[in-house]
């Protein structure tokens, strides 16, 4: 079935798994699903023409899906065919879409991402839950070096440097769940100024002009701090509506502008995030002691015999009151082991506790295992396109699957998001095994047909309506005559 300009792909999605058994993951997310409002103007920012046989929002909702289809790219789905009974669409046109400038991912990811979010904030799980904003990023390794913008960035996991991007990405949690709210790929210059590049890969790499203003403030944000891009996603979160009582972040985050910033919002939000303690620790914090760093404030807690030990956590501790930036903070040193090393935290909020600030901090930590869920259930980091705005798609994308599979999971029994994601993608692998094998049926009943000089009806009759072991199958042929 060729989808029309007025064919709501999403209600023929319902109806295709509403057609069988195999529906306990996918009906969550078709749940989930039927409560987001999705129009082209107010999710892509852009309209179809009027002669287009695909519309826009169709497209795009296709690769919503499509790693519930157990389907990794648009040529997966031209080959193999898994949602054909749905849009007969070709490769093409789903690598138009997200090679097109006038889309705005970023409207997208928001309009989706906070319908999403305040369906979880109905339930009544998630009151008394202090909300919080964790801000990190991640590797976007490539292996192409004529993609767009293409650099190399330092990996901390890796600790050398690694060709691709860094996806700065900004989350919110309740301690329960978590959705992806804002993103940006950006690069890192070098001392050098290449991005890491010889000449003659800088002058390989692809380069387009693009008129689209859209696209024109992502290529600023490549070149962008990480700070000031992460000052306005928070501003950006602020203005839609995301009530919030912490900033969660790495000590590469902590430093007095951010400080300042968190401090300055009109809302009553505050800051906390690691600080480097160890060689690295030479920031200075004013203390009543004088200007400190973090290890000399560990010393000077020994000496003083501030050094408690908290059963509940197993671990030693000190905390001090000082002033950063400016802003008043308190400090935490902790220590697993009596020989171990020292870590810290700082946050705005000085009449927090221990034991609740390591516990809000230990939420930072949920946007690794969402990385690490995108990257190994749906491709996060995978596009091979050499174009710039296909890459931001694809991150964008992986991001709304990530948030649906959420939300699903918040409904659900399922106890993780990579459990939710096997069901659903073994259901569908099911359906589309049923579908295959229903097309060869049909073959097989047109040939008897044929042959008997008999109607097709009646041959159907005779073999699936008195047959139990082909009732299942059977479904498809609704699927098929409705489309």
């Amino acid at each position: 079935m060729s989808i029309h300009k007025v064919t709501p792909f999403l209600s023929d999605i319902k109806d295709f798994f509403k057609n069988s058994d195999m529906t306990a993951a996918m009906q969550n997310i078709s749940f989930i699903l039927a409560q987001v409002r999705m129009t082209e103007r107010d999710t892509l920012a852009v309209r179809s023409k009027g002669n287009c046989v695909y519309r826009l929002l169709a497209v795009f909702q296709c690769l919503l899906l499509f790693p519930c289809f157990g389907i990794r790219n648009a040529w997966c789905n031209q080959k193999y065919g898994t949602l054909e009974p749905l849009i007969k669409a070709r490769k093409d046109v789903f690598y138009r879409f997200m090679e097109n400038p006038m889309i705005d991912w970023r409207k997208a990811l928001w309009h989706i991402s906070v319908q999403l979010w305040k369906r979880i904030h109905l339930r009544s799980d998630h009151k008394g839950r202090d909300v919080c904003l964790i801000l990190d990023d991640t590797d976007h390794e490539k292996t192409g070096r004529t993609i767009e913008k293409i650099g190399r960035v330092h990996s901390h996991l890796a600790n050398k440097a690694v060709l691709g991007f860094k996806c700065l990405c900004l989350a919110v949690t309740d301690g329960v769940s978590q959705i992806l709210l804002d993103l940006a790929i950006v690069g890192e210059k070098g001392k050098k100024g290449n991005y890491g590049m010889s000449e003659k890969e800088l002058t390989r790499r692809r380069t387009t002009e693009h008129d689209c203003e859209v696209l024109r403030q992502r290529e600023k944000e490549y070149d962008m701090s990480k700070i000031e891009l992460a000052k306005e996603m928070i501003k950006r979160a602020i203005r839609r509506g995301i009530s919030f009582s912490y900033v969660l972040a790495d000590s590469w985050f902590t430093n007095k502008d951010i400080i300042r910033f968190i401090h300055r919002r009109h809302i009553k939000c505050h800051w906390l995030g690691m600080i480097k303690v160890g060689e690295n620790g030479r920031t200075k914090y004013h203390t009543g002691y004088g200007d400190l760093t973090a290890p000399t404030l560990v010393k000077l807690g020994k000496k003083l015999k501030l050094q408690k030990y908290s059963r509940k956590l197993k671990c030693s501790y000190i905390i001090f009151d000082a002033t950063f930036g400016g802003v008043p903070v308190r400090i935490f040193l902790v220590r697993r082991t009596q020989h171990g090393k020292w870590n810290g935290v700082l946050t705005t909020d000085t009449g927090l506790d221990f034991l609740k600030a390591w516990e809000i901090y230990s939420r930072r930590w949920s946007l690794e295992v969402v990385f690490k869920d995108c990257k190994t259930n749906l491709g996060f980091g995978k596009c091979r396109s050499t174009c710039f705005a296909s890459q931001i798609a694809a991150a964008t994308l992986c991001s709304l699957q990530y948030n649906i599979l959420s939300a699903a999971k918040r409904f659900s029994d399922y106890e993780t998001i990579g459990g939710l994601f096997r069901e659903v993608s073994r259901e569908t692998v099911q359906l589309s095994v049923a579908q295959q094998i229903w097309g060869v049926l049909q073959e097989i009943v047109t040939a008897i047909a044929e042959v008997f000089d008999l109607l097709d009806e009646e041959v159907y009759d005779v073999v699936i309506n008195h047959s139990k072991e082909l009732a299942h199958i059977a479904k498809f042929y609704n699927l098929k005559q409705a489309s």
